[in-house]
């Protein structure tokens, strides 16, 4: 892995490991995010914090690093209704400024972005071959 790589992982690790533990700790307010079309809004919360716990862990161990970046690849992008919601609707949620709940939205690209790079992309991908 090269250094950005791995500074990479430990930031979507800690990313990850903090907002796990505040579905925990915060899950009404995460409960109060969720779109209302969806369901079972507090299993959904503690799932979800689960696997951004397992995900961030995961991350962690070169074995399980890829599994567990494609997982929270794919998380990320499970949670983007609640995005989508949050910025379709702010009036819904005053605490937050309507500018960041629609940068949200490009946060989150970089974000995948992020987790292809550091943790699910070949280590040989994008590589600068040698000259012999």
């Amino acid at each position: 892995m090269s250094r950005g790589q791995q500074i990479g992982v430990l930031a979507i690790a800690a990313l990850f490991l903090t907002s796990g533990i505040c579905h925990f700790l915060l899950t009404p307010f995460f409960v109060a995010i969720m779109p209302p079309y969806l369901p079972w809004h507090r299993a959904a919360v503690y799932v979800s914090g689960v696997f951004e716990l397992a995900g961030a862990l995961g991350l962690l161990m070169a074995r399980t690093r890829r599994a567990a970046g494609l997982g929270l690849f794919l998380l990320t992008i499970l949670v983007t209704p609640a995005n989508v919601h949050m910025a379709l609707h702010p009036e819904l949620y005053p605490a937050f400024s309507e500018t960041a709940l629609i940068l949200r939205l490009p946060a989150q690209a970089m974000l995948l972005a992020l987790i292809y790079y550091a943790a699910i992309r070949p280590p040989h991908e994008g590589a600068v071959p040698r000259s012999t």
